[in-house]
């Protein structure tokens, strides 16, 4: 009985935040379509026009489809999505833009939840178990708005270096490092592509990503670039990444109607193909990595999306997705299609970390 009423309580919160991204959505369409209007010279504006239709009826086609993107459009969209979106996020979840740790399943501190995950990985990961595993380099692979830069940068007095495609990001998580009292030699953070970061060869005790992977769309120079910049012998790996379920035995492949809804996700948040946490630790142990673990915490994060959906229903959360764009407002959507996945067992929230063998 209580779970029949907890899922109709689900399905009314799922049609209440339909409804209002739905609005949303035609509002911001039909300003599009109201854009231009002839001026002072009606055959450009007529050509603008018709090549902005025409353009907008390709992303339509695409979306619908659920067309994969090329490799360089991801990169391009990866950037802008979260340029448009990090300040939304912010307003409304603070500084950590990634899953929190419900331990127990019913807490509702959802900022400090995503806190006490930075330090539920660390420590799952052997970091910090005494002064030999406390690192004093971190490299924050795909850092968002940096919270776990400064928060390792505070609790471990670690020199930490952010990487972030989006331009906001990067000049965001430097404004937040000065306001914190960071002093840009202990952590900065900057434009540049995880795929080829701009470090030298064994330059850091921490290597962190976290919630990044899944935009990878080469995961396995992803994997040789983790490791090249991993100090040897002691250098650790955290990867904590969205991916696919492990293929059964005699499976080849995910059932189609797997793929069709990752490929739908795909085009909201800009993510490539997915993986599976065994597709990562055989990358891994092709790589020469050592000391692997992996873990499934797909059952401690599960809340973590319910809790963003209801945080959608205030008038703050409505006007700022109103003002920040048709992708963001899709990737809004796309919450729910991620929320099937983990109830169908499909998405995994991975844990993988390693140490890059000694030279």
């Amino acid at each position: 009985m209580e779970q029949r009423q907890s899922q109709r309580n689900h399905m009314k919160m799922t049609s209440r935040v339909g409804a209002v991204v739905g609005v949303l959505l035609l509002v911001t369409l039909s300003s599009a379509a109201a854009f231009v209007a002839p001026r002072t010279n009606a055959f450009r504006n007529r050509v603008q026009l018709h090549m902005g239709v025409g353009t907008a009826l390709k992303r339509v086609k695409d979306s619908v489809l659920s067309k994969e993107r090329s490799r360089e459009d991801l990169k391009i969209g990866i950037a802008g999505f979260y340029d448009r979106s990090s300040k939304l996020w912010e307003d409304v979840w603070g500084e950590h833009m990634h899953h929190g740790y419900y331990v127990p399943v019913d807490r509702t501190d959802h900022q400090q939840a995503q806190v006490d995950l930075i330090d539920e990985v660390l420590k799952w990961s052997h970091v910090g178990e005494d002064d030999a595993t406390k690192p004093k380099t971190v490299v924050d692979v795909g850092c968002g708005i940096g919270g776990s830069s400064r928060h390792m940068a505070r609790k471990y007095g670690s020199k930490t270096r952010g990487i972030t495609l989006s331009p906001y990001q990067a000049g965001r998580g430097n404004e937040l490092a000065k306001e914190q009292g960071l002093s840009p030699d202990l952590v900065s953070f900057q434009v540049a592509d995880a795929l080829d970061m701009p470090f030298d060869s064994n330059s850091f005790d921490l290597v962190w990503s976290l919630e990044s992977g899944e935009h990878m769309p080469d995961k396995p120079t992803f994997v040789q670039e983790l490791l090249r910049v991993a100090v040897p012998g002691t250098g650790r790996i955290i990867l904590v990444t969205w991916c696919h379920r492990d293929l059964k035995e005699g499976e080849t492949c995910l059932t189609r109607k797997e793929e069709k809804l990752l490929a739908k996700i795909n085009r909201a948040y800009y993510l490539p193909k997915w993986c599976s946490v065994n597709d990562y630790v055989e990358l891994l142990e092709k790589n020469g990595a050592e000391n692997i673990e992996r873990d499934d915490w797909s059952h401690i994060i599960a809340p973590f999306w319910k809790a963003v959906i209801r945080s959608s229903l205030n008038f703050k959360s409505v006007l700022g997705l109103l003002k920040s764009g048709f992708s963001t407002q899709r990737g809004a959507y796309a919450m729910f299609l991620m929320l099937r996945g983990f109830n169908k067992g499909l998405i995994k929230f991975g844990l993988i970390t390693c140490t890059k063998k000694a030279e």
